[in-house]
């Protein structure tokens, strides 16, 4: 069976950031969904403050820079994305928004995508469902009904009175392997076509090394 590839999109601002380490802990339990349903994983993640320059480029001027349309079509031709987003003022950061602007409305139709977001109180925890699913539902993708909230008290703690956040990303990740494992994997990208993907496959372990391009 071929692999599938996974895309992470993390829009924490810091280095490192507690959005970024959500992210990698929702892929890392994916991969292992996967890897116990007998499929392997090449995943991408991408950070979004290095694409801010870029994305604010394209909204003034309707064109992606290409690290930037490198990277859409990456996660556009991915077989299933991850995003996390921080919430600040009780909703998703507006770089994220910035993000989800400058992709066709098409972009992740019948796509299965698993939402996570983090923040400094509990008290923000239904910004994944009053914020973030209308911007995929407007995208059509297929957003797993579970989604990973994060607050401050989640790291090394059972948080507040909830499941703990391994059990949480645990039930998430079961949700989106499911999901992967349902559809045939995504087609091969055609390098010479603009509009496939442009990325080139790179290992679990090998992101998890520190070695993601720029």
């Amino acid at each position: 069976m071929s692999a599938r590839r996974i895309a992470v999109v993390s829009a924490g601002l810091s280095n490192p950031s507690s959005t970024r380490m959500l992210a990698d802990r929702m892929l890392t339990a994916t991969v292992r969904e996967l890897d116990g349903r007998g499929i392997s994983v090449e995943a991408d993640v991408f950070e979004l403050r290095d694409y801010a320059h870029d994305i604010t480029n394209n909204l003034l001027t309707g064109f992606a820079p290409p690290a930037l349309e490198t990277m859409i079509n990456t996660v556009v031709s991915a077989d299933a994305v991850i995003l996390v987003t921080p919430i600040f003022s009780t909703s998703y950061s507006g770089l994220f928004k910035s993000f989800i602007d400058v992709l066709d409305p098409d972009a992740l139709r019948g796509k299965p995508v698993l939402i996570g977001a983090n923040a400094g109180t509990p008290r923000h925890s239904l910004a994944i469902d009053y914020a973030i699913r209308p911007l995929l539902a407007y995208l059509h993708a297929d957003a797993m009904s579970t989604g990973v909230f994060a607050a401050s008290s989640d790291w090394g703690g059972t948080g507040d009175e909830v499941a703990p956040l391994s059990e949480r990303i645990e039930k998430a990740a079961r949700e989106l392997a499911d999901a992967v494992a349902r559809r045939e994997p995504a087609a091969a990208s055609d390098p010479f076509d603009p509009a496939s993907y442009l990325g080139e496959g790179r290992s679990f372990g090998h992101l998890l090394g520190g070695l993601a391009d720029n």
